[in-house]
């Protein structure tokens, strides 16, 4: 059957669409689109790795803010960007290239079921663990963890049901804050995750109200 899929948030119709739409013209067109995908899931899985090797507890940020290298965040949003590029062209390239098939539909989103989970396993390495005084602690991190997945669920069940994907916003809006939220530890260290930002807030509690919107 042909891939329907309805897009509305205003994020991805009025900014990332069109640079998805200039990135794909530089895409030499005997690459084959599931190549694009499995490299963007690569590039997920590397960056997972590597914040696993220098954070494997997810205290790293809270207990020893300098133990992961400054680089590590600044690869984190690049690998993140490209994943996120990738992601969003292969169907383009699919379609460019007049390849689409119900098993590369298959592919593509079997991945993104992966990645959803890794997405967010990763970001918990900026937050940390909670160690009394600030972080998050393993329960709310697994309550995140299901709140995403469930979404992730929900989008591909009405999909069955309805015959089209209807993007949630929260996916353009979540890659954008992934992206913004590594950038900025680099540039000015865990230790902005572990202060109160405003009104006695921190960052990770707008998160929370964020990812639960």
């Amino acid at each position: 059957s042909q891939y329907s899929a309805v897009d509305t948030n205003p994020l991805s119709m009025y900014i990332m669409q069109p640079i998805w739409n200039k990135i794909i013209k530089i895409v030499p067109l005997w690459i084959a689109p599931n190549l694009l995908t499995f490299s963007g899931f690569v590039m997920i899985l590397v960056n997972y790795f590597l914040i696993s090797f220098y954070d494997w507890d997810y205290t790293a940020s809270g207990t020893s803010p300098g133990l992961v290298p400054t680089w590590v965040w600044l690869f984190s949003a690049f690998t993140t960007f490209c994943a996120y590029a990738l992601d969003s062209i292969d169907g383009k390239h699919a379609r460019r290239t007049q390849s689409s098939t119900p098993l590369g539909e298959l592919f593509d989103h079997g991945l993104d079921s992966w990645a959803t989970s890794i997405f967010v396993l990763s970001f918990f390495s900026v937050c940390s663990r909670d160690n009394g005084k600030t972080g998050v602690s393993v329960y709310t991190m697994y309550i995140y963890l299901s709140i995403v997945l469930f979404n992730f669920m929900c989008s591909h069940w009405e999909k069955y049901n309805t015959g089209v994907l209807f993007l949630p916003w929260g996916y353009d809006i979540s890659q954008v804050v992934l992206i913004a939220a590594y950038l900025l530890t680099g540039a000015v260290g865990v230790e902005v995750w572990q202060k109160p930002f405003l009104f006695g807030y921190y960052i990770t509690d707008a998160l929370v109200i964020l990812l639960i919107g």
